[in-house]
């Protein structure tokens, strides 16, 4: 004898005599049996409250991983301009052309595993955290019951260290650019460490008195070839940071120069009010501050650094000088200071003879103290 309630699944007593109860949930006939009828309507109702959990029920029809892309980065209040169009360019170049238009209830974990191991370590990487917060969203809409990203082998990519300049490396560099037009903006992400965007997104009223200082807010993105001055990249990121007497000198020499040009442009000026630009005023890509610093290493046969190399090697002279790393964390703008150890923790010099040294005080202290116990004779 079957008995079925509206949406409550089936209950009916099979010919062996034990009572079954079943239900569909997502899409499959779940069945659960009992020795009473009163046993099996309670495990039903225990399937009920599972489908409920489940999906709510869950539910992607037929919209495919491109659908999803689409409607999220479409409607992203969280995301700035310039992070929508940084995971623009990574869906659009290594997701799309490969699984876009697999539908989301097809898109498995070893889907995605053969996607990834179709990348580079290092992009696979920042693939696999834009597409496992695309399908947070997803299962938030209830697309999806849960995150295929949830379920991989995540990629993992360790980054090479970084090409840094000896101090001699360094004083040649310095020494050596001084006419170059760029040589003020080198000068100051070496003294500030900061983001190659924050620094080209100063503006000269973040500049403080007497150029003793300098107050990032912003920085500066090229976005669908339009100039975008979008906001610090997180909270740490806005702060306020004192110059050395190098860089405000270097400030003081790049306003002499912009004067300069602003008279020989005449009308064609265009004022945005930043501290680094063109000869008419134009903002500066980074990719001109990238080519010029690499002829310069080329021409003064000096290892190649990149412009965000210079906060790199800010970083590193300030922990080769014993600079606390929560000073130079917060000097970077980072979120916290775990982050700079992790980034930074090779260029913290002799830590292991300093640590060899401070336990073999203790043990050469604690020595000390014991009484002799060795029997003469």
């Amino acid at each position: 004898m079957s008995k079925r309630g509206h949406g409550e699944g089936t209950v009916y007593q099979r010919s062996d005599g034990r009572w079954q109860a079943s239900i569909q949930i997502s899409g499959r006939r779940r069945s659960v049996y009992a020795k009473t009828e009163r046993e099996a309507r309670a495990k039903l109702r225990a399937l009920q409250r599972e489908a409920d959990r489940v999906s709510g029920l869950a539910d992607s029809g037929r919209r495919t991983l491109n659908d999803l892309i689409d409607a999220w980065l479409d409607s992203a209040p969280d995301l700035k301009p310039s992070t929508i169009s940084r995971y623009r360019w990574f869906l659009d170049s290594c997701v799309r052309p490969v699984i876009g238009d697999t539908r989301l209830d097809r898109v498995t974990p070893d889907c995605l595993q053969g996607l990834y191991a179709g990348l580079t370590p290092s992009v696979a990487e920042k693939v696999h955290r834009v597409l496992h917060r695309a399908f947070a969203v997803a299962v938030m809409w209830r697309w999806l019951a849960s995150n295929p990203c949830d379920h991989v082998l995540k990629p993992v990519y360790k980054a090479q260290q970084k090409t840094l300049w000896n101090h001699a490396e360094l004083e040649a560099f310095l020494e050596s650019t001084t006419d170059h037009w760029q040589h003020p903006l080198w000068v100051l992400l070496i003294g500030t460490g900061c983001r190659v965007g924050e620094a080209l997104a100063l503006g000269w009223d973040d500049v403080g008195t007497d150029d003793a200082s300098v107050t990032i807010t912003r920085t500066l993105h090229r976005i669908d070839g339009e100039w975008v001055l979008d906001r610090a990249k997180t909270d740490s990121s806005a702060r306020t940071i004192v110059l050395p007497a190098v860089a405000s000198a270097a400030l003081g020499r790049q306003k002499q120069q912009q004067d300069a040009w602003k008279e020989a442009a005449g009308p064609e000026w265009e004022d945005w009010g930043l501290v680094f630009t063109g000869e008419t005023g134009k903002p500066l890509f980074a990719s001109t501050i990238q080519h010029a610093l690499k002829r310069e290493c080329k021409r003064l046969g000096l290892p190649a650094v990149t412009p965000h190399g210079l906060r790199h090697l800010h970083a590193s002279l300030l922990l080769d000088e014993g600079v606390p790393v929560t000073a130079v964390s917060a000097r970077l703008g980072h979120s916290n200071p775990q982050v700079t150890m992790k980034i930074y923790a090779h260029a913290l010099p002799g830590q292991d003879s300093r640590a060899a040294q401070a336990i073999a005080k203790v043990l050469g202290r604690s020595a000390g103290n014991e009484p002799d116990t060795q029997q003469e004779g």
